[in-house]
Order: structure tokens, then C-alpha cells, then sequence
């Protein structure tokens, strides 16, 4: 969409002061790089838990795959190529392969990257030296030090000046979880190195952090930007600050050890939280920016919890499976999902906010929608995350009909715009949640589509129960066109008979399950679902068109 004055308008209202002139300050404001000699690395007194996070990035020297893209970094300007994403970009220089899977195997590889990074990327300039990279890279190569690898001195000067760069390009005005990361290598760095200047950063990062934890750590567990896979990222985070606490123990002062023991509490609360909104195919959900292959899988999260704090902890975080008949509801509060499942079925709503007020960035238009998984296998999908940036895919990727809900006269339930902006956008109202003899029903309206001028509201109501859901949906007020969409997963094949909207969903293992459509016309179409970043696959939609009823129904049953 082309914003006009009132979309800017309904953007840059919700927005902190901070983030404003914080914006103009850092366009403005040149620091130049310190090169003083590099502070003197601290012994360490715990043991560090090396985990191998994720998968192989670096497939050859040289040679890098990220984002389902590979390219390979054949001269110095390969480090900044402008004809590659700059999220491609981005993770080169995050340098994640220190402490992937085989990490041990490519040692030779990784030194001799580190050494070229140094000397092809001057202080200061390029992509490589923005302050997320920067934060990123600074904890991968303390991680990989701390894995038993030795920095040259060579190396520790760069990485001591990278850190006092950081320390003038903090993200104040973009927050959420770019300042966290930010505060994280602070850390970091005040942990491994020693001295007055260590110690600054380590009280400026717990500082950061102090402010930070309680807004972005929701009392459910959630992280406030209500993204499956950037929660299992600051999941990460927090069991790394963990991680380092517990090496350095000797080293924290005195009056940060009270916050410093929370940690562990709010790691279990997330790894909660990530496994409620996960399906049983040990995969993360698709509300809002979420696709697989960038944060850790859950399982190795909820390892990496283990090794950290211990059996009781883990317990704490798991979640009781249920026996067949028996159906289950988590209403994760602040959040604002729910999760009803039994030992067949898992359903995952959305009845949030696009994400905190003055942070939508990472928001897609999906307010209530849903995820459904029977047998073990994904049914019903959202459409996925396949990309960042400008453009039209990224946009049609965030837009209302990429989600299994309702579009109503063709317009978005947020307007949602230009890569990482939102304007007016729909809020939550009316959640009930009733707990029935034989299952559960959920009801939440939204009013995303009271800026249209019939001021309708879509409600969306929730029946579960063993071997069945049903949707119904209502509009209240005028409209032109609603339409009603439930994307399915590609490995579900659809099938619809010849009686108007009935039919059956056929799942790879043999199984199916029946569907049936009242008070619309139901039809399938094409779509598409993209589970990885630069990777989207052909799929099937269900639509059904209300054709000015005010009430439609879907079910299915298995």
C-alpha cells in the first residue's frame, strides 16, 4: 500500500519519543571507531556449556548458505554486495557458524574467516559494523573462545573496538529485541574481558537488561512481540546470559545477583511458552514473523535448559501430555493465544495484539486466525514468513489473506505496510473462553474493520472437541465481500464432492478427515505456504464466500 498522511499519521502516533529523535540522532550522529590497545582477557572461573546451535551455514571456505540462498565470498566487496539481501547480508557477518553443528570439524575454516573479516572490513564502515551484526558477532566469537578456540591478539583488538563501538551505536530508537541483543553483547563483553572498561560495559548491558526484562518477558512467559520465532531467539538469549553468569560467577557484583537469579525463572516461563505455541511436529507456530530454520528448534532449547539448570527446572517446563480423550486448554493470558489440545489434535488461536503499541514491526495482519495439526500432521496453516524488506511478496506475506481468517471488502485486518510498518490495526475485544461437558468454546471479535465505512466487526467462535471443530464466523454491521480462508498444509491434499462445500482432506500417512461448509460458498483455490526464509510451496486453500450472510460455519471431523 502507498501511505498517505493519515496512514503516517496512525503509524508514528503510537510511537516513543525515544524512537523519533533516537532515530534522527543516530542518522546524524558519525563516532568514530577507538583503536586503543584491546582490554586483557579475563581467566574463567565456572564451566562453559558449549552447545551447537544450529545448522552448518559455512558449506565449503568460503562458501555460505543462508536463507535457502548460497553464495560465495570471493573478493573483499563480497562482504557488502548490494545485489544480495541485505538479511543475507546480515548473517554473514553474524558469524553463527562459530558455534553450529560440527563446528570442531571446521576450525581452520573459521580462523582463517575471522582473520579476513579483520582485515577486509575497516572499523566503522560497511554492513558489517550496524549495530545488530555487530552485537551478534561479538557473542559468537566470545562463545567460540569460550568453546576452547583461541582469539589472536590481532583479533582481540578488533573485537575490544567493536565493543566500544557498540557502545555509541546502541539501538535506543528501534528497542525490542535489536536493544536487547545490543545489552546481551555488552554482557558479553564485560564478562570476558576484565577491567574498568569491561566492568562499564558489563554494568551498562545489566543495566539495559534490568529495564528490559520485564517489558519484553510477558508474565505468561511470552516475549511481547507475539512471534513464535522470535521468542525461541530471545529463549536463546536468556539461557546464553545464563550460561555466561554461571562461568564468570565470581565475577558479578554484588547488586546485580537478585536479578541475575531470575534468569533461570524466566527461561523456564519461555520455554514454556515455546512449547505451547509449538505443534507436535516439534515446530514452532506461523503467527506473526515466524518461519523454521532461524532460532533454535524448540527440543535443543529445551536441552540447552536442562544442561543449564537442571532436572527441577526442566520439569518446571514441560507440559503434561494428554491421554486420549482427554482435551486440554492453555489460555496463555498476556499474551493473548490459546491452545486446546488432546492426544490427536492440537489447536493454536490468536486472540493477541499485533505486538506492543510503539514495536508492530515484526506484526502480520492474522488477528484471529488459527493453526490446526490432527495426527500428528499440520492442517490448518498460516501462510509463513519467506522474506524481509520492500517490496510485494513481503507485503501480500503480512496482508490478512495469507492467514486462516477473514478479509472483509478486500482490506487487511491492520494495515500493515512497508516491510516492518503498521498503522491502525486490530485489537482483540470480547474473549470468552467456556469450558463445556464435552470440549471448549472460544469466542473473540476484533475491530480491525471499524475504520471501513459499514464499521463492521468480525467475530470468530471456537467449538473443540474430540473428533471435531467448528468455526463459526459473524460480521456485525455492513460489508461489500467477506471472504473466509483456511490454508492447508502441502503434504494435505483436498478433495471437495460434489455436494456444495463437503469434503475430505487427505493426509499422507492415509488418514483423512471430513470437512463441511454452511452459509457461504465454499471453493478450493490455490495458495501458497513459505516455512523457511526463500523457500515457498504450492499449496491448497479452502475459501468460502459469506455472500452477504451475517454467520458461516466450518467444520471438520475426524
Amino acid at each position: 500500500m502507498k501511505p498517505g498522511l493519515l496512514t503516517w499519521f496512525h503509524t508514528v502516533r503510537y510511537l516513543r519519543p525515544v524512537q523519533i529523535y533516537g532515530r534522527v540522532w543516530f542518522r546524524l550522529y558519525r563516532p568514530s571507531a577507538d583503536l586503543s590497545p584491546a582490554a586483557p582477557v579475563r581467566p574463567i572461573h565456572g564451566s562453559w556449556v558449549a552447545v551447537e546451535h544450529r545448522q552448518q551455514s559455512l558449506l565449503r571456505p568460503w562458501v555460505f548458505r543462508f536463507l535457502n540462498e548460497e553464495h560465495s565470498l570471493d573478493s573483499q566487496n563480497d562482504w557488502d554486495r548490494q545485489n544480495i539481501g541485505k538479511l543475507w547480508r546480515y548473517n554473514l557477518h553474524y558469524f553463527d557458524d562459530l558455534n553450529a553443528e560440527g563446528t570442531a570439524t571446521r576450525t581452520d575454516w573459521h580462523r582463517n574467516l575471522i582473520q579476513r573479516w579483520v582485515s577486509e572490513n575497516p572499523p566503522g564502515q560497511g554492513t558489517g559494523w550496524e549495530p545488530y551484526p555487530t552485537s551478534l558477532r561479538i557473542v559468537n566469537w566470545i562463545k567460540w573462545a569460550l568453546r576452547g578456540n583461541s582469539l589472536e591478539p590481532e583479533w582481540l583488538h578488533s573485537l575490544t573496538a567493536q565493543v566500544r563501538w557498540l557502545t555509541k551505536r546502541l539501538e535506543s530508537h528501534l528497542l525490542g529485541n535489536h536493544l536487547f541483543a545490543n545489552a546481551k553483547a555488552l554482557v558479553s563483553a564485560g564478562f570476558y574481558f576484565k577491567g574498568h572498561e569491561a566492568a562499564d560495559w558489563l554494568e551498562r548491558g545489566l543495566s539495559i537488561l534490568a529495564r528490559e526484562f520485564p517489558e519484553q518477558i510477558l508474565s505468561d512467559g511470552g516475549h511481547f512481540e507475539r512471534s513464535p520465532m522470535y521468542h525461541a531467539l530471545a529463549t536463546e538469549d536468556v539461557l546464553d546470559l545464563i550460561n555466561l553468569a554461571n562461568t564468570y560467577q565470581l565475577v558479578l557484583p554484588d547488586r546485580w545477583r537478585g536479578f541475575v537469579d531470575t534468569w533461570k525463572e524466566s527461561a523456564c516461563r519461555m520455554q514454556r511458552w515455546l512449547e505451547a505455541m509449538s505443534h507436535p511436529d516439534g515446530e514452532i507456530s506461523f503467527f506473526n514473523d515466524a518461519a523454521i530454520g532461524i532460532a533454535m528448534k524448540p527440543a535443543r532449547l529445551k536441552r540447552y535448559l536442562l544442561n543449564l539448570t537442571g532436572n527441577d527446572a526442566a520439569k518446571e517446563a514441560n507440559s503434561e501430555r494428554p491421554t486420549n480423550g482427554q482435551l486440554q486448554m492453555l489460555h496463555l493470558q498476556e499474551s493473548g493465544y490459546v491452545r486446546v489440545n488432546d492426544a490427536v489434535s492440537t489447536l493454536l488461536i490468536d486472540a493477541a495484539p499485533v505486538g506492543p503499541d510503539y514495536l508492530p514491526g515484526h506484526a502480520h495482519a492474522d488477528t484471529l486466525s488459527f493453526e490446526l495439526s490432527v495426527f500428528g500432521q499440520r492442517v490448518i496453516v498460516n501462510g509463513g514468513t519467506s522474506r524481509y524488506g520492500l517490496g510485494e511478496e513481503r507485503e501480500a506475506e503480512r496482508g490478512t489473506p495469507a492467514h486462516s481468517t477473514v478479509t472483509i471488502d478486500g482490506q487487511n485486518s491492520s494495515e500493515v505496510w512497508a516491510g516492518f510498518r503498521v498503522a491502525r490495526r486490530a485489537k482483540p475485544q470480547d474473549l470468552s473462553i467456556l469450558r463445556e461437558h464435552d470440549g471448549v468454546r472460544i469466542s473473540c471479535a476484533h475491530d480491525g474493520y471499524c475504520r471501513l465505512p459499514g464499521r463492521p466487526v468480525h467475530r470468530r467462535t471456537w467449538a473443540s472437541r474430540p473428533g471435531s471443530l467448528s468455526v463459526e464466523d459473524s460480521i456485525e454491521g455492513h460489508y461489500t465481500s467477506a471472504v473466509a480462508r483456511f490454508h492447508l498444509h502441502p503434504e494435505v491434499i483436498c478433495e471437495m464432492s460434489e455436494e456444495d462445500g463437503v469434503g475430505y482432506l487427505k493426509f499422507p500417512a492415509g488418514n483423512s478427515i471430513r470437512w463441511q461448509a454452511k452459509g457461504g460458498k465454499a471453493k478450493i483455490e490455490a495458495s501458497q505456504y513459505c516455512p523457511e526464509f526463500g523457500r515457498c510451496l504450492p499449496t491448497q486453500c479452502i475459501s468460502v464466500m459469506m455472500n452477504g450472510e451475517t454467520k458461516m460455519h466450518f467444520e471438520l471431523f475426524w
